[in-house]
């Protein structure tokens, strides 16, 4: 058995009668693919006055904490102008957007739907909102690192093993809004900032998460079970 996390391993030794080994192999991206890309016009098509970009892509899902994003956007634009960009499609986007209009941020926040390539839009933004209530691994949160946009994530699952917090991104308890907002700010008020906590994300990527590096990995692995199967009974 396999694990993207250690904090999957361990979720799955406690939730179901497993007593094999399992051995933890991290997501992955392809690092030839998944990187900046620049887009023509499209910043400008999603925040046209100029504003900070902040950004949150996921199917809305319960988990996923759009209510949680909202607030947190909310407290972000109470300080400086900046537009919410909603990626994805899911049961609980129409709530997002209801909650966005009791905030009186409606009209900052952009809906674009599912997307079939991300990397332009999360290469258009500031900052990236992850306040899952739980995270296996985090996958959005390494494309947009990929990206070169600083994370701001809750601290759960398998999120502390992908982001350091203050040097590759930041995390804070669930609960911590107010914490998730100030860390927001900071990159999005802090250019040189900014700008390092995302190639800081982008060196873990590179470092740690490239399909070069992981795919070898599941490869021994599967080499190694099969050698198993393969020996002969004693």
């Amino acid at each position: 058995m396999t694990a993207v996390s250690e904090s999957l391993k361990a979720d799955t030794y406690k939730g179901l009668p497993v007593h094999a080994d399992i051995r933890v192999i991290p997501n992955f991206l392809d690092c030839s693919i998944h990187h900046r890309v620049e887009s023509a016009g499209l910043r400008e098509h999603l925040a046209p006055a100029g504003h900070a970009v902040v950004m949150h892509v996921s199917n809305y899902r319960p988990v996923k904490r759009i209510s949680a994003v909202v607030d947190v956007f909310a407290k972000i634009r109470q300080s400086i102008p900046a537009t919410l960009v909603l990626v994805g499609d899911g049961p609980d986007l129409p709530h997002g957007l209801a909650l966005a209009r009791e905030r009186g941020v409606l009209n900052d926040v952009k809906t674009v739907g599912e997307q079939g390539d991300v990397r332009a839009f999360l290469s258009a933004a500031d900052l990236f909102l992850l306040p899952s209530a739980t995270e296996s691994f985090g996958l959005a949160a390494l494309e947009a690192m990929a990206c070169e946009v600083p994370v701001v994530a809750s601290r759960v699952g398998g999120l502390p093993e992908v982001i350091e917090s203050g040097v590759s991104g930041y995390l804070h308890a669930p609960d911590d809004l107010d914490g998730m907002a100030a860390s927001g700010l900071a990159v999005l008020t802090d250019a040189d900032l900014g700008r390092r906590i995302g190639m800081a994300g982008k060196n873990v990527v590179h470092g740690r998460y490239c399909s070069d590096r992981i795919v070898p990995q599941y490869e021994r692995f599967y080499e190694e079970i099969l050698g198993r199967s393969a020996a002969p009974a004693r």
